[in-house]
């Protein structure tokens, strides 16, 4: 049960990963009308530094459940060895502790935010003052999202070094070969 729970929510994370990745095509759009506009037919638009900036936050803290999964975050694997597995097991739960604690505080500071912006009506200073509560109900949800991943990869830690060759994969190469055989 745990096992299936644990590859739902990479299910899960993964798929919205593969929607939200598509927010990059939108922010090139705005920036390739925004050249245009100003370069070509000199009328720089007001809206497009505004939206650019909330399609690529947005993009930046959406996608970070889905780079988890991957294993694409930016680490520092001087301790890792490949051949002690329960090693990295025991440095990634101990990474993933770290990661929860940062995830738990953004996530609850980012319903603050969110609230507080809703509440409020908060707008920025620009000149089209543009509501708050969209970038921070991304703040809260991609916090929420990664957080929710990191517990689970804690989890798949920790059934890893009760039982190695019952755990899920433990590389990456692993996991997408996995994910593979199970979708087919």
């Amino acid at each position: 049960m745990i096992r299936r729970l644990t590859r739902t929510i990479d299910q899960m994370n993964a798929a919205i990963g593969q929607v939200v990745s598509f927010l990059i095509w939108a922010g090139i759009a705005v920036l390739c009308y925004e050249v245009v506009a100003r370069y070509v037919f000199g009328q720089p638009t007001v809206w497009a530094h505004g939206y650019t900036q909330r399609i690529f936050g947005s993009y930046f803290i959406l996608i970070g459940a889905y780079t988890l999964i991957q294993r694409d975050h930016v680490r520092v694997d001087i301790l890792l060895t490949p051949e002690s597995s329960r090693r990295n097991a025991v440095l990634d739960l101990l990474n993933y502790a770290f990661l929860i604690l940062w995830g738990l505080v953004l996530t609850i500071e980012g319903w603050r935010f969110f609230l507080d912006a809703w509440r409020w009506a908060e707008v920025d200073d620009s000149a089209l003052r543009h509501a708050m509560w969209p970038p921070k109900l991304a703040l809260f949800l991609g916090s929420l999202l990664i957080t929710l991943q990191g517990v689970n990869e804690a989890i798949k830690s920790v059934l890893y070094l009760i039982s190695p060759s019952g755990a899920e994969a433990a590389t990456p190469a692993d996991a997408e070969q996995e994910m593979l055989t199970h979708d087919a």
